[in-house]
């Protein structure tokens, strides 16, 4: 399979880009989603997340209330590793499985930190969605008014620095008929060059 890993900071519109190579018929794993289905109710992870933090960190509905183990594990690290350690490998397993079952001639794998979880070295190609600072951070409050836009940009990798792993770059700071037209492009792209991978 021909895999087209796709990062970009926070706010730079990733999800924008992602749905538009969808509309193109292609598949896409999105690590958000997939951290989100292992966890779902009777999973193993979420029994795991019970049995070490108690039930208090379920919803009314049995599905996991998200900001109560946040409130457990902020400020305590020794918690957040644990959390960590259990999640990530059902993650990437799950994401292994999405990858190889895809149909699609290529596969999109939407990762936010594909470069700092060295993701990156089981892609084919790496596209960076890349936005100005200052429109990632209005982007950011406009979907939660309480987000500290500035401390959440500063724990990631650099713009710059990211923006040397891209093979290819998305510049998703016009409007979406030019984000839609270098798409379109990178798609026409990827098409052939997974054909000449299958060769």
């Amino acid at each position: 399979m021909f895999v087209v890993g796709l990062t970009g900071g926070i706010g730079s519109g990733k999800s924008t880009v992602a749905d538009l190579f969808a509309e193109q018929g292609i598949a896409l794993v999105d690590a958000d989603i997939v951290a989100r289905q292992v966890v779902e109710p009777g999973t193993p992870g979420l029994t795991a997340l019970v049995a070490h933090f108690g039930a208090d960190i379920l919803s009314a509905d049995g599905s996991l209330d998200r900001a109560a183990l946040r409130s457990r594990i902020f400020g305590a690290e020794q918690a957040r590793q644990w959390v960590n350690d259990l999640l990530h490998p059902l993650i990437r397993s799950k994401m292994a499985q999405q990858l190889a079952a895809a149909q699609s001639p290529y596969v999109l794998w939407v990762v936010p930190l594909l470069i700092e979880n060295d993701l990156y070295r089981q892609c084919d190609r790496v596209l960076v969605v890349d936005a100005h600072e200052h429109q990632q951070r209005s982007r950011v409050l406009a979907r939660d008014s309480r987000a500290d836009a500035d401390a959440i940009m500063a724990r990631q990798m650099p713009r710059d620095e990211r923006l040397k792993y891209a093979d290819h770059i998305v510049d998703n700071s016009g409007d979406v008929e030019q984000v839609k037209a270098q798409v379109q492009l990178l798609h026409r792209r990827y098409l052939s060059e997974a054909a000449q991978k299958r060769l």
